[in-house]
């Protein structure tokens, strides 16, 4: 683990390659709250816009799966960016799935919205996406976790969705989603029927061959369509 003085570089060295990527959202997470502390002090958060604005009035499914990988690659690329730093810098690092693996769950090892979330880029919506400022939800997350304690941002622990809005809710074909507004202590599944949600993407994705699905309540959200 750096020491204090080297913190200070590599809070700089970061910057540095975060300031070739200006259009990327990036903050810092103290992941004092995950089991992963132990032997990481922070969490670097990437979220990656879209290349174009997905609404419920231009939403094609092969084009929005497209949007996906596009900006699942830019992500890619630059969370590989820091690592070679990190790698070249001795400072120990890990890149936690995004992916879930337990189908009994539905619960990846570390949650990058949360992440995201202690880092200050945004809050949950009332669809359990990560919305932000800036984009709304149309954002892809990345994260690396670092032994390092940089500078964190500022959690952001209730939802800044508006009170009445219901256009995610209603977006949804098969009303999963209830219409809570999410704060630090609400479940996912008072949100939202994650498994039932998690079934029908399945059956949808089988049917077409394609490894995402469904973006009708992302799209649906006014926050960052223009």
């Amino acid at each position: 683990m750096a020491g204090m003085g080297d913190n200070r570089d590599v809070y700089k060295s970061i910057r540095r390659i975060m300031d070739r990527h200006s259009a990327y959202l990036f903050g810092i997470a103290d992941i004092s709250y995950s089991y992963y502390y132990d032997n990481y002090k922070r969490a670097l958060v990437i979220a990656v816009p879209h290349k174009r604005i997905t609404t419920t009035d231009n939403y094609v499914e092969e084009e929005f799966e497209n949007l996906l990988c596009e900006a699942r690659e830019k992500s890619s690329q630059v969370i590989k960016e820091i690592a070679d730093f990190c790698r070249g810098n001795n400072i120990k690092y890990h890149v936690p799935p995004m992916a879930q693996k337990n189908e009994e769950t539905l619960i990846a090892p570390f949650s990058y919205k949360y992440a995201a979330v202690y880092a200050g880029l945004g809050w949950i919506g009332k669809n359990d996406l990560l919305v932000t400022e800036e984009y709304g939800p149309r954002v892809r997350l990345s994260a690396i976790l670092i032994d390092c304690s940089l500078p964190a941002g500022k959690p952001i622990f209730y939802s800044r969705c508006d009170d009445e809005c219901r256009q995610c809710v209603e977006a949804c074909p098969y009303n999963l989603i209830s219409g809570v507004q999410w704060d630090i202590g609400k479940y996912r599944d008072e949100l939202i029927d994650y498994h039932a949600c998690n079934t029908k993407r399945s059956l949808f994705i089988k049917r077409h061959g394609r490894k995402n699905a469904c973006g009708l309540c992302m799209a649906a959200c006014p926050l960052g369509s223009g």
